[in-house]
C-alpha cells in the first residue's frame, strides 16, 4: 500500500468531503464540508496558516486523513497536536507511524521542544494512538468539551523532545517543507 505524507491540494476536496462524511466523530475534528467549494475553502485556510503544518495522510493517492501540528509558539517551542482518519480506513495500522513520523519531525524540523495533545476520555482509539507515538498522560480535563448536549472529559497528554522515541515505521514526508 501506497503511504505518505503531504501538504494539503485542492485536489483533495472530494476525498476531504467524503472522509468528513464517513463518521459522526468528525463532527469534532471538522467543520461541516458537504461540498467540494467548502472543502477547498478549507483547504487553502490551511495553506495559509502560518501557526501550523497541517499533512494529507494519503493512500494510494486518496487522502483519507490528517496529521497537523498547529498553534505553533516559537517562543515556547510548542505546539498542538492533532489526527484523524476517515472511517473506512480505522484500524489497518496507519495512524500510529503516520503520527509517530509527524512528531519526530516537528521536534527537528520545526525545533519543538513540547508538542500536546486531548482526547475525549471515550475515545480509546485515539488514546492508543497517542501512547504509541510517546506521549505521556498529564491530566483531566473534567467536562471540557460538548458534543452533542453531553459533556466529555478530556485527557491532556504532551511529549517531550527529551522523551523515548518510540520505535515505528517511517511514513514518507513529500515536499515542500
Amino acid at each position: 500500500m501506497d503511504v505518505l505524507l503531504r501538504p494539503w491540494r485542492l485536489e483533495d476536496a472530494a476525498d476531504l468531503v467524503a472522509a468528513r462524511a464517513s463518521h459522526p466523530d468528525l463532527d469534532r475534528q471538522l467543520p461541516p464540508l458537504t461540498d467540494q467549494v467548502l472543502a477547498r475553502s478549507w483547504i487553502r485556510d490551511r495553506q495559509r496558516d502560518e501557526f501550523g503544518v497541517f499533512l494529507a495522510l494519503v493512500v494510494g493517492g486518496r487522502a483519507v486523513g490528517q496529521v497537523a501540528v498547529s498553534h505553533l509558539d516559537r517562543r515556547h517551542g510548542t505546539a498542538w497536536f492533532s489526527y484523524w482518519l476517515a472511517a473506512p480506513w480505522r484500524g489497518r495500522g496507519l495512524m500510529v507511524p503516520a503520527a509517530a513520523t509527524v512528531a519526530d519531525w516537528a521536534f527537528g524540523a520545526l525545533g519543538l521542544h513540547r508538542l500536546e495533545l486531548a482526547h475525549r476520555t471515550d475515545n480509546p482509539a485515539s488514546a492508543r494512538v497517542a501512547e504509541a507515538c510517546g506521549f505521556v498522560a498529564e491530566g483531566l480535563e473534567r467536562e471540557k468539551f460538548l458534543d452533542d448536549g453531553r459533556r466529555h472529559d478530556v485527557r491532556t497528554m504532551a511529549r517531550l523532545v527529551s522523551d523515548p522515541v518510540p520505535a515505528h515505521p517511517v511514513v514518507p514526508l513529500a515536499p515542500p517543507f
